[in-house]
C-alpha cells in the first residue's frame, strides 16, 4: 500500500470530522495553543499538512504557516478552506521535499511520522526538518506509544476499539515493527466497509537515537499537548528536539590604540 493511494478523494472528503474526534476542541485547541508558543513569533512548517486541521487554526493565529503535502486530494480540501497565499504547501513527501524559506518550528502530528514506513526514511524525516530550521528551531512530534503489552503470547491482532458501527482491529508483524489498522464501519447492512492503514512504529527511545543522527536534542516530553508528565503508562507523547542555538560571536579586539 502506497501513502498516495490510501489518502485518496474519498479518504480526504472523509477526514474532516468538524467538532468531533481529532477536531474536537479539547484536542486542538491544547496543540495549536503549544505550537503557537514554540514558533516564538516565526515561520512554521507542517510535514503532512493534509486537510489544514491544525494549519489552518495556527494561521489564523497569526503564525506563517508553510506545508508539505504528499496527497492532491488532501491539499485540494485544504484549499477549500484557504488561498495558496496563505497557506502555501510543496507537494511531495515529507522525508525528502523541501519547502522555501527558513523556520522557527517544523511540526509533524497525529502519529504521521509512522506513515513512513522504513527506519531510514523515518531518519530522513528529522534531517529534513532539521535542514528547515534556523540554528535553536524545534522539530516537534506528536506519536503514539506502541501497544505491544496488549499483544497476547503467540498472537498477532488486537482489537483497539470497539464501538457501534465502527471496529479497529491491528495486525502486527514485531521482527520488522510494523503494523496494519483494519478500520472495519458498519452501516446495518449485512456488509462493512474496511479501510487499511500501515504504519512503522517507533519506541521513544529509538526517536530520540533518530533525532541525535540529524543534530537534534530532546528538550522536553510531555503526555499530551496540555504538558501532562510522560509516564511508562501514556499512550501517546509531545516530543519537542531542538537544534543547537547559534554559536556565539567573540568580541573583536578594538584597533584603536589606547590613551
Amino acid at each position: 500500500m502506497q501513502q498516495q493511494d490510501i489518502w485518496d478523494a474519498d479518504a480526504a472528503q472523509r477526514y474532516d470530522t468538524p467538532g468531533t474526534g481529532m477536531f474536537a476542541p479539547e484536542i486542538l485547541g491544547p496543540a495549536v495553543d503549544r505550537l503557537a508558543r514554540l514558533a516564538g513569533g516565526g515561520a512554521a512548517l507542517e510535514f503532512a499538512i493534509g486537510t489544514g486541521r491544525v494549519a489552518v487554526p495556527l494561521a489564523e493565529r497569526g503564525v506563517p504557516v508553510t506545508g508539505i503535502e504528499l496527497s492532491r486530494p488532501m491539499l485540494e480540501r485544504l484549499r477549500t478552506k484557504v488561498d495558496e497565499a496563505t497557506v502555501p504547501v510543496v507537494i511531495g513527501d515529507m522525508a525528502t521535499t523541501v519547502a522555501p524559506g527558513e523556520y522557527r518550528l517544523v511540526y509533524l502530528v497525529y502519529n504521521t511520522i509512522a506513515n513512513l514506513l522504513t527506519q531510514a526514511e523515518q531518519v530522513e524525516c528529522f534531517r529534513n526538518a532539521a535542514r528547515h530550521l534556523v540554528p535553536g528551531g524545534r522539530f516537534v512530534i506528536e506519536l503514539w506509544v506502541p501497544e505491544l503489552r496488549r499483544l497476547p503470547p503467540g498472537q498477532a491482532a488486537t482489537v483497539m476499539r470497539s464501538e457501534p458501527g465502527y471496529l479497529l482491529l491491528d495486525t502486527y508483524d514485531v521482527l520488522h515493527q510494523q503494523v496494519v489498522s483494519h478500520h472495519f464501519r458498519f452501516d446495518g447492512t449485512r456488509t462493512a466497509r474496511l479501510d487499511r492503514t500501515p504504519h512503522r512504529y517507533i519506541w521513544p527511545a529509538e526517536l530520540d537515537l533518530m533525532a541525535q543522527l540529524a543534530g537534534f536534542d530532546l528538550e522536553t516530553r510531555h503526555a499530551d499537548w496540555t504538558g501532562a508528565p510522560f509516564t511508562a503508562e501514556s499512550g501517546s507523547h509531545v516530543s519537542v528536539y531542538r537544534m543547537p542555538p547559534a554559536p556565539a560571536h567573540p568580541a573583536v579586539p578594538s584597533t584603536e590604540s589606547g590613551r
